[in-house]
Protein backbone atom coordinates (compact mmCIF):
# COMPACT_ATOMS: atom_id res chain seq x y z
CA UNK A 1 0.00 0.00 0.00
CA UNK A 2 1.38 3.43 -0.94
CA UNK A 3 2.07 6.10 1.71
CA UNK A 4 -0.75 8.28 0.35
CA UNK A 5 -3.43 5.60 0.67
CA UNK A 6 -2.10 4.52 4.05
CA UNK A 7 -2.41 8.08 5.38
CA UNK A 8 -5.80 8.44 3.70
CA UNK A 9 -7.17 5.41 5.55
CA UNK A 10 -5.63 6.50 8.87
CA UNK A 11 -7.05 10.02 8.65
CA UNK A 12 -10.46 8.81 7.49
CA UNK A 13 -10.71 6.19 10.24
CA UNK A 14 -9.62 8.45 13.11
CA UNK A 15 -11.75 11.37 11.86
CA UNK A 16 -14.87 9.20 11.76
CA UNK A 17 -14.20 7.86 15.25
CA UNK A 18 -13.67 11.42 16.56
CA UNK A 19 -16.89 12.69 14.95
CA UNK A 20 -18.91 9.78 16.31
CA UNK A 21 -17.51 10.37 19.80
CA UNK A 22 -18.35 14.08 19.55
CA UNK A 23 -21.93 13.30 18.50
CA UNK A 24 -22.30 10.94 21.44
CA UNK A 25 -20.91 13.41 24.00
CA UNK A 26 -22.68 16.44 22.53
CA UNK A 27 -26.06 14.80 23.03
CA UNK A 28 -25.30 13.80 26.60
CA UNK A 29 -27.35 16.10 28.88
CA UNK A 30 -29.49 15.99 32.00
CA UNK A 31 -32.92 14.41 31.61
CA UNK A 32 -35.94 16.74 31.48
CA UNK A 33 -38.11 16.47 34.56
CA UNK A 34 -41.84 17.11 34.71
CA UNK A 35 -41.36 19.78 37.36
CA UNK A 36 -38.54 21.61 35.57
CA UNK A 37 -39.24 23.84 32.59
CA UNK A 38 -42.60 22.21 31.75
CA UNK A 39 -42.79 24.18 28.49
CA UNK A 40 -39.58 22.59 27.14
CA UNK A 41 -39.80 19.01 28.24
CA UNK A 42 -40.55 17.51 24.82
CA UNK A 43 -39.03 17.79 21.35
CA UNK A 44 -42.29 19.05 19.95
CA UNK A 45 -42.85 15.90 17.95
CA UNK A 46 -46.32 14.46 18.46
CA UNK A 47 -47.70 11.40 16.70
CA UNK A 48 -51.13 9.96 17.40
CA UNK A 49 -51.21 11.77 20.74
CA UNK A 50 -47.78 10.48 21.76
CA UNK A 51 -45.16 13.11 22.61
CA UNK A 52 -41.43 12.56 22.19
CA UNK A 53 -39.45 13.54 25.28
CA UNK A 54 -36.01 15.03 24.84
CA UNK A 55 -34.22 12.66 27.21
CA UNK A 56 -30.64 11.41 26.88
CA UNK A 57 -29.62 7.79 26.52
CA UNK A 58 -29.84 5.67 29.67
CA UNK A 59 -26.54 5.67 31.51
CA UNK A 60 -25.88 1.96 30.88
CA UNK A 61 -26.45 2.44 27.17
CA UNK A 62 -24.14 5.47 27.07
CA UNK A 63 -21.42 3.49 28.85
CA UNK A 64 -21.76 0.69 26.33
CA UNK A 65 -21.11 3.17 23.52
CA UNK A 66 -18.03 4.45 25.36
CA UNK A 67 -16.85 0.84 25.74
CA UNK A 68 -17.07 0.33 21.98
CA UNK A 69 -14.80 3.36 21.42
CA UNK A 70 -12.30 1.98 23.93
CA UNK A 71 -12.46 -1.40 22.20
CA UNK A 72 -11.91 0.24 18.80
CA UNK A 73 -8.86 2.12 20.07
CA UNK A 74 -7.31 -0.99 21.62
CA UNK A 75 -8.07 -3.06 18.51
CA UNK A 76 -6.46 -0.53 16.15
CA UNK A 77 -3.33 -0.52 18.30
CA UNK A 78 -3.04 -4.31 18.50
CA UNK A 79 -4.18 -5.30 15.00
CA UNK A 80 -3.82 -3.89 11.47
CA UNK A 81 -6.55 -1.41 10.63
CA UNK A 82 -4.82 1.93 10.21
CA UNK A 83 -3.34 1.90 6.73
CA UNK A 84 0.05 0.18 6.62
CA UNK A 85 0.41 0.05 10.41
CA UNK A 86 0.69 -3.69 11.17
CA UNK A 87 -0.40 -3.51 14.81
CA UNK A 88 1.85 -4.21 17.77
CA UNK A 89 0.94 -7.92 17.77
CA UNK A 90 2.10 -8.38 14.18
CA UNK A 91 -1.03 -10.36 13.31
CA UNK A 92 -1.67 -11.20 9.65
CA UNK A 93 -4.27 -13.35 7.96
CA UNK A 94 -1.49 -15.38 6.34
CA UNK A 95 -0.09 -16.29 9.77
CA UNK A 96 -3.58 -17.14 10.97
CA UNK A 97 -4.14 -19.42 7.97
CA UNK A 98 -0.80 -21.16 8.41
CA UNK A 99 -1.56 -21.68 12.09
CA UNK A 100 -4.89 -23.34 11.29
CA UNK A 101 -3.24 -25.44 8.59
CA UNK A 102 -0.59 -26.63 11.02
CA UNK A 103 -3.26 -27.52 13.57
CA UNK A 104 -5.18 -29.47 10.95
CA UNK A 105 -2.00 -31.17 9.78
CA UNK A 106 -1.16 -32.21 13.33
CA UNK A 107 -4.72 -33.44 13.87
CA UNK A 108 -5.02 -35.49 10.71
CA UNK A 109 -1.41 -36.53 10.05
CA UNK A 110 -1.74 -39.63 12.19
CA UNK A 111 -5.03 -40.57 10.54
CA UNK A 112 -3.69 -40.12 7.02
CA UNK A 113 -0.20 -41.25 7.89
CA UNK A 114 -1.23 -44.81 8.75
CA UNK A 115 -1.99 -45.37 5.06
CA UNK A 116 1.11 -43.62 3.69
CA UNK A 117 3.19 -46.79 3.50
CA UNK A 118 0.42 -48.98 2.12
CA UNK A 119 0.77 -49.70 -1.62
CA UNK A 120 -1.89 -47.98 -3.74
CA UNK A 121 -3.13 -51.29 -5.16
CA UNK A 122 -3.80 -52.58 -1.65
CA UNK A 123 -5.15 -49.27 -0.37
CA UNK A 124 -7.68 -49.16 -3.22
CA UNK A 125 -9.39 -52.20 -1.69
CA UNK A 126 -9.55 -50.79 1.85
CA UNK A 127 -13.15 -49.56 2.47
CA UNK A 128 -12.17 -47.21 5.30
CA UNK A 129 -9.39 -45.59 3.30
CA UNK A 130 -11.68 -45.24 0.29
CA UNK A 131 -14.23 -43.35 2.40
CA UNK A 132 -11.49 -40.81 3.06
CA UNK A 133 -10.55 -40.88 -0.62
CA UNK A 134 -14.14 -40.19 -1.62
CA UNK A 135 -14.22 -37.04 0.53
CA UNK A 136 -10.90 -35.86 -0.90
CA UNK A 137 -12.18 -36.50 -4.42
CA UNK A 138 -15.47 -34.69 -3.76
CA UNK A 139 -13.67 -31.63 -2.38
CA UNK A 140 -10.92 -31.37 -4.99
CA UNK A 141 -11.80 -33.27 -8.17
CA UNK A 142 -15.56 -33.68 -8.56
CA UNK A 143 -16.11 -30.15 -9.88
CA UNK A 144 -14.37 -31.19 -13.14
CA UNK A 145 -14.59 -34.97 -13.27
CA UNK A 146 -18.05 -35.32 -11.77
CA UNK A 147 -19.05 -36.71 -8.38
CA UNK A 148 -18.89 -40.26 -9.75
CA UNK A 149 -15.66 -39.68 -11.69
CA UNK A 150 -17.52 -40.12 -14.97
CA UNK A 151 -16.04 -36.97 -16.46
CA UNK A 152 -17.52 -34.15 -18.51
CA UNK A 153 -16.93 -32.64 -21.92
CA UNK A 154 -13.20 -31.84 -21.94
CA UNK A 155 -12.59 -33.65 -18.63
CA UNK A 156 -11.62 -37.34 -18.71
CA UNK A 157 -13.78 -40.18 -17.46
CA UNK A 158 -11.86 -41.79 -14.59
CA UNK A 159 -14.06 -44.87 -14.36
CA UNK A 160 -13.02 -46.57 -17.62
CA UNK A 161 -9.72 -48.04 -18.82
CA UNK A 162 -8.73 -45.17 -21.16
CA UNK A 163 -5.93 -43.05 -19.70
CA UNK A 164 -4.29 -40.23 -21.65
CA UNK A 165 -1.37 -40.05 -19.23
CA UNK A 166 -1.37 -43.65 -18.04
CA UNK A 167 -3.55 -45.45 -15.51
CA UNK A 168 -0.96 -47.21 -13.37
CA UNK A 169 -0.84 -46.19 -9.68
CA UNK A 170 2.47 -44.45 -10.25
CA UNK A 171 1.22 -42.47 -13.25
CA UNK A 172 -1.99 -41.46 -11.47
CA UNK A 173 -0.02 -40.23 -8.48
CA UNK A 174 2.37 -38.34 -10.74
CA UNK A 175 -0.59 -36.68 -12.47
CA UNK A 176 -2.04 -35.57 -9.15
CA UNK A 177 1.25 -34.23 -7.82
CA UNK A 178 2.57 -32.47 -10.93
CA UNK A 179 -0.59 -31.80 -12.89
CA UNK A 180 -0.85 -32.18 -16.66
CA UNK A 181 -1.01 -29.79 -19.58
CA UNK A 182 -2.03 -31.11 -22.97
CA UNK A 183 -1.51 -29.13 -26.15
CA UNK A 184 -3.30 -30.09 -29.33
CA UNK A 185 -2.29 -27.40 -31.87
CA UNK A 186 -4.72 -25.87 -34.32
CA UNK A 187 -4.20 -27.14 -37.88
CA UNK A 188 -6.57 -24.86 -39.73
CA UNK A 189 -3.83 -22.65 -41.16
CA UNK A 190 -1.61 -25.48 -42.40
CA UNK A 191 -4.23 -28.02 -43.51
CA UNK A 192 -7.07 -25.84 -44.70
CA UNK A 193 -10.68 -27.02 -44.66
CA UNK A 194 -10.07 -29.66 -47.30
CA UNK A 195 -7.11 -31.09 -45.41
CA UNK A 196 -9.07 -31.09 -42.16
CA UNK A 197 -11.89 -33.02 -43.85
CA UNK A 198 -9.40 -35.56 -45.22
CA UNK A 199 -7.61 -36.11 -41.90
CA UNK A 200 -10.98 -36.43 -40.14
CA UNK A 201 -12.01 -39.24 -42.48
CA UNK A 202 -8.67 -40.97 -41.95
CA UNK A 203 -9.08 -40.75 -38.16
CA UNK A 204 -12.55 -42.28 -38.51
CA UNK A 205 -11.07 -45.11 -40.59
CA UNK A 206 -8.51 -45.86 -37.87
CA UNK A 207 -11.35 -46.74 -35.51
CA UNK A 208 -13.15 -48.83 -38.15
CA UNK A 209 -15.95 -46.30 -38.28
CA UNK A 210 -18.00 -45.25 -41.25
CA UNK A 211 -15.88 -42.98 -43.44
CA UNK A 212 -15.23 -41.72 -46.94
CA UNK A 213 -12.50 -43.99 -48.30
CA UNK A 214 -11.29 -41.53 -50.92
CA UNK A 215 -10.90 -38.68 -48.42
CA UNK A 216 -9.34 -41.02 -45.88
CA UNK A 217 -6.74 -42.14 -48.40
CA UNK A 218 -5.83 -38.52 -49.07
CA UNK A 219 -5.73 -37.78 -45.33
CA UNK A 220 -3.32 -40.61 -44.45
CA UNK A 221 -0.24 -38.78 -45.69
CA UNK A 222 -1.27 -35.59 -43.91
CA UNK A 223 -1.83 -37.55 -40.70
CA UNK A 224 1.63 -39.14 -40.91
CA UNK A 225 3.23 -35.78 -41.52
CA UNK A 226 1.41 -33.76 -38.88
CA UNK A 227 -0.19 -36.07 -36.29
CA UNK A 228 1.78 -39.30 -36.04
CA UNK A 229 4.57 -37.70 -34.00
CA UNK A 230 2.20 -37.44 -31.04
CA UNK A 231 -0.55 -39.99 -31.68
CA UNK A 232 1.69 -42.63 -33.25
CA UNK A 233 1.61 -43.98 -36.77
CA UNK A 234 -1.14 -46.40 -35.75
CA UNK A 235 -3.05 -43.67 -33.83
CA UNK A 236 -2.92 -45.48 -30.48
CA UNK A 237 -1.58 -42.43 -28.68
CA UNK A 238 1.31 -41.70 -26.35
CA UNK A 239 0.85 -41.49 -22.58
CA UNK A 240 4.10 -39.55 -22.18
CA UNK A 241 2.62 -36.69 -24.21
CA UNK A 242 -0.99 -37.12 -23.15
CA UNK A 243 -1.89 -37.82 -26.77
CA UNK A 244 -5.11 -39.87 -26.79
CA UNK A 245 -5.75 -43.14 -28.56
CA UNK A 246 -7.68 -42.36 -31.76
CA UNK A 247 -8.62 -45.96 -32.50
CA UNK A 248 -11.06 -46.51 -29.65
CA UNK A 249 -14.46 -44.97 -28.94
CA UNK A 250 -13.31 -42.68 -26.12
CA UNK A 251 -13.41 -39.01 -27.10
CA UNK A 252 -12.67 -36.19 -24.70
CA UNK A 253 -14.14 -33.47 -26.91
CA UNK A 254 -16.66 -35.54 -28.83
CA UNK A 255 -16.12 -38.19 -31.49
CA UNK A 256 -18.58 -37.12 -34.16
CA UNK A 257 -17.02 -36.05 -37.48
CA UNK A 258 -17.98 -32.43 -36.77
CA UNK A 259 -16.29 -32.63 -33.34
CA UNK A 260 -13.10 -34.07 -34.82
CA UNK A 261 -13.01 -31.39 -37.50
CA UNK A 262 -13.44 -28.70 -34.84
CA UNK A 263 -10.61 -30.17 -32.78
CA UNK A 264 -8.35 -30.14 -35.81
CA UNK A 265 -9.48 -26.66 -36.74
CA UNK A 266 -8.99 -24.84 -33.40
CA UNK A 267 -6.89 -27.25 -31.31
CA UNK A 268 -7.42 -28.19 -27.67
CA UNK A 269 -5.60 -27.19 -24.49
CA UNK A 270 -6.57 -29.23 -21.46
CA UNK A 271 -5.09 -28.42 -18.06
CA UNK A 272 -5.04 -30.61 -14.96
CA UNK A 273 -3.81 -28.42 -12.07
CA UNK A 274 -1.09 -29.77 -9.80
CA UNK A 275 -2.38 -30.86 -6.39
CA UNK A 276 0.96 -31.58 -4.72
CA UNK A 277 1.26 -28.36 -2.74
CA UNK A 278 -2.43 -28.23 -1.90
CA UNK A 279 -2.95 -31.77 -0.60
CA UNK A 280 0.55 -32.96 0.40
CA UNK A 281 1.89 -36.49 0.09
CA UNK A 282 -0.32 -38.40 2.55
CA UNK A 283 -3.58 -37.13 1.05
CA UNK A 284 -2.29 -37.49 -2.50
CA UNK A 285 -1.51 -41.14 -1.76
CA UNK A 286 -5.07 -41.85 -0.60
CA UNK A 287 -6.61 -39.84 -3.44
CA UNK A 288 -4.49 -41.70 -6.01
CA UNK A 289 -5.74 -44.97 -4.54
CA UNK A 290 -9.33 -43.77 -4.81
CA UNK A 291 -8.92 -42.74 -8.46
CA UNK A 292 -7.24 -46.06 -9.16
CA UNK A 293 -10.15 -47.85 -7.48
CA UNK A 294 -12.61 -46.22 -9.91
CA UNK A 295 -10.98 -47.89 -12.89
CA UNK A 296 -10.44 -51.04 -10.86
CA UNK A 297 -14.18 -51.37 -10.46
CA UNK A 298 -14.54 -50.96 -14.24
CA UNK A 299 -12.02 -53.73 -14.91
CA UNK A 300 -13.82 -56.09 -12.52
CA UNK A 301 -17.16 -55.38 -14.20
CA UNK A 302 -15.62 -56.15 -17.57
Amino acid sequence: MSTFWSLWIIVLTLTNLALLLWVLLANRKVAVRDDEDPENRTTGHVYDGIEEYDNPLPRWWFKMFIATFIFAGVYLILYPGLGSFPGVLGWTQEKELRGHQQQAQARFSEQFGEYAQTPIEELARDPQAMKMGLRLFANNCAVCHGSDGGGNWGFPNLTDDAWHWGGSPERIKQTLVQGRKAAMPAWSASLGEQGIAEVTEYVLSMGDREHDAELASAGEQKFMRNCAACHGADGTGNINLGAPNLTDDVWLYGGEPSDIRQTLRVGRNGVMPAQGELLKDDRIHILAAYVYSLSLNYDEQE
